[in-house]
C-alpha cells in the first residue's frame, strides 16, 4: 500500500492517491477481497482495511481468484467447428492442441500463485528494499482483531 506512519491503517482514499488509482476501480477490488473473506472494513476515523487472517494463509491465487473468479482464463470456443473449414461436432471430443496448451499452462500458473503467500510477498519486499521496507504497511498485513 507505501506511504504513511508504521501501523496506522490505510483508508482506500490514501491508497488511491499513492497508487494513482481511480477509487471506483480501488472499491470494486476492495468489495471482492471482502466478499472472499480476505478483508475486512474497519469502521472510524482510524479505519481502513485489514486482512482477515494471517498473511501467510492467504495465496496469491486466493487473491486472483477473488478479484478475477475461479474459472480458468482462457475459455474455448471450438473455432474449430466454425469457417470454412469447420468440423462437425462430432469430429471435435476431444480438447484441440490449444486448448491443452493453454489448460496446461494455466495449471502451471494456479500452481505457482498457490504456492506463494502474502508474507511470502512481504519477505519478497524486504529482501528487494531492506528492512524496514514495510513499516508503512505494516497494519495491512496484520490479521484482523476478532
Amino acid at each position: 500500500m507505501g506511504g504513511g506512519d508504521a501501523g496506522a491503517r490505510r483508508g482506500g482514499e490514501d491508497v488511491t492517491v499513492d497508487h494513482d488509482v481511480p477509487p471506483t476501480y480501488l472499491a470494486k477490488q476492495l468489495q471482492a477481497l471482502s466478499r472472499a473473506g480476505l478483508v475486512q472494513a474497519v469502521q472510524g476515523k482510524s479505519g481502513g482495511y485489514v486482512l482477515t487472517r494471517s498473511p501467510a494463509l492467504i495465496t496469491v491465487l486466493d487473491v486472483v481468484e477473488a478479484i478475477d473468479g475461479p474459472g480458468p482464463a482462457f475459455v474455448c470456443t471450438e473455432i474449430r467447428q466454425r469457417g470454412p473449414m469447420a468440423s462437425p461436432p462430432e469430429a471435435c471430443t476431444a480438447p484441440c492442441a490449444i486448448s491443452r496448451a493453454m489448460a496446461s499452462a494455466e495449471s502451471a500458473w494456479r500452481a505457482s500463485l498457490g504456492s506463494v503467500t502474502i508474507a511470502d510477498l512481504a519477505n519478497d519486499v524486504e529482501s528487494d528494499y531492506g528492512n524496514g521496507a514495510l513499516a508503512g504497511i505494516g497494519a495491512w498485513l496484520s490479521p484482523a482483531d476478532t
